[in-house]
C-alpha cells in the first residue's frame, strides 16, 4: 500500500494510537510537530507496539501558523486531523480557547483541500452533541451543543466552534469530511505526555482526590477510537457524517472501585470514599479543576454511539479492561 496518511499532532495520545493502527493497516504515514526535536522519542515509543516505523515520517507544523501545512500535505491521500491546542493564554477568556482552535482546524482544511486530499477526519468530542442538562434529550450525531451553555468550559467550547466551523468551511469542497466525537478517551499510554482525560486514572492510581466526586464519563479506549477514525477515513458510508465514540458510562467510584480490585498492591492508595455532592458545589467555584465540571455533578446524561455501531462496525472492548490497561501503562511509564 503506497497512500500515506498525514496526522496532526503527533505527539499527542490519541495520535500516536492512530499513526499505530495506520501503520498495522499498510498506510505510509507522515506526523506533524512542532518541534522536529521530539521526532525520535515519538518513533520510538511507537516501536514499542509496532514494528513497521519504516513507514514513518515526519514534519513540521503549528496550528498557530500557515508555515508547512502545505508540504506536509504533499502527496497524501487523507489526513486525520488530531491535534487541538489545549490551553489558552491565562486570563484570557473564551476567545484563547477558541481562536486557536478554530484558526487551526481552518487552517488544516484548506491545506488539505488546496492538496487535493481525499478525505479529511477530524477528531472533536462527544461535547459537542449534549443538549442541555435539563431537558430529559440525549446526545446524539443530530444534535448541536450550544456554546453559551453554562455547562461548558472554555475547552469545550473551543471544540463545538471549531468543529461547527468545519463543517460550514467543508461545504462544496471536493475534499470529503467526516468527524469522530469521544467521550472521555482512557487506554493505554505510549508515552507520559499530552495525556489529557488519562490523568483522571494517573490522579487516582496516586490517591488524588482523597474524595470521590459524584462525576461520571462516557469511556472510549484509545485502541478503538484510533480504529475508528481509520474506518471513518475509507468508509463510503462515512463521508459527510457524524460519529460518537464511547462505551460505557462509569461513575468516579465505579472507576476507582476498578482499579483497587484490579491493581492489587499498586491500587491502594486509590480513594474509596463519595465526597458529598452538596459539598463539592460549595467548594467549586473555589477550585480550577472543579469549577468546570459542577454543571456535571450527580448527572448521568444520556449518549448513543449506535450510528458508529451500525455503519462502521465500532465495537468498544469492555470497559474495566480500558481502565486496568490505562493504569498498568501509567504505572510503567512512571506517570501517576
Amino acid at each position: 500500500m503506497n497512500e500515506c496518511v498525514l496526522v496532526t499532532g503527533g505527539t499527542g495520545f490519541v495520535a500516536r494510537w492512530c499513526i499505530v493502527s495506520l501503520l498495522e493497516g499498510g498506510y505510509h504515514v507522515r506526523a506533524t510537530l512542532r518541534d522536529l526535536a521530539k521526532a525520535d522519542a515519538v518513533r520510538r515509543s511507537i516501536a514499542a507496539v509496532s514494528d513497521a516505523t519504516d513507514r514513518l515520517s515526519f514534519a513540521r507544523a503549528d496550528l498557530t501558523g500557515n508555515d508547512g501545512w502545505a508540504e506536509a500535505m504533499e502527496g497524501c491521500t487523507y489526513v486525520l486531523h488530531v491535534a487541538s491546542p489545549l490551553g489558552g493564554i491565562p486570563g484570557g477568556g473564551r476567545d484563547a480557547y477558541v481562536m486557536p482552535a478554530r484558526e487551526g482546524t481552518l487552517r488544516v482544511l484548506s491545506a488539505a483541500v488546496d492538496a487535493g486530499v481525499r478525505r479529511v477526519v477530524m477528531t472533536s468530542a462527544a461535547a459537542t452533541t449534549r443538549p442541555p442538562l435539563d431537558s430529559g434529550l440525549a446526545s446524539d450525531e443530530t444534535r448541536w451543543a450550544d456554546p453559551d451553555d453554562p455547562q461548558f468550559d472554555n475547552y469545550r467550547v473551543s471544540k463545538i466552534l471549531a468543529e461547527r466551523a468545519a463543517w460550514k468551511f467543508m461545504e462544496g469542497k471536493a475534499t470529503e469530511f467526516a468527524t469522530v466525537l469521544p467521550g472521555a478517551v482512557f487506554g493505554p499510554v505510549l508515552s507520559s505526555e499530552n495525556l489529557g482525560s488519562v490523568k483522571i486514572i494517573g490522579d487516582l492510581v496516586g490517591g488524588r482526590p482523597r474524595f470521590l466526586p459524584r462525576l461520571g464519563f462516557w469511556v472510549v479506549d484509545v485502541r478503538d477510537l484510533a480504529d475508528l477514525h481509520v474506518t471513518a477515513m475509507t468508509a463510503p458510508e462515512a463521508a459527510g457524517e457524524r460519529f460518537l465514540a464511547a462505551g460505557d458510562f462509569q461513575w468516579m467510584e465505579e472507576i476507582a472501585a476498578t482499579l483497587r480490585l484490579g491493581l492489587g498492591v499498586d491500587g491502594r492508595k486509590v480513594p474509596t470514599r463519595r465526597l458529598p455532592t452538596a459539598l463539592v458545589r460549595l467548594l467549586a467555584p473555589l477550585s480550577a479543576d472543579l469549577k468546570p465540571l459542577a454543571p456535571l455533578l450527580g448527572r448521568k446524561f444520556a449518549l448513543s454511539s449506535d450510528k458508529a455501531r451500525r455503519l462502521l462496525g465500532f465495537a468498544p472492548r469492555p470497559v474495566n479492561a480500558t481502565i486496568l490497561d490505562c493504569a498498568r501503562s501509567l504505572i510503567a511509564a512512571g506517570g501517576r
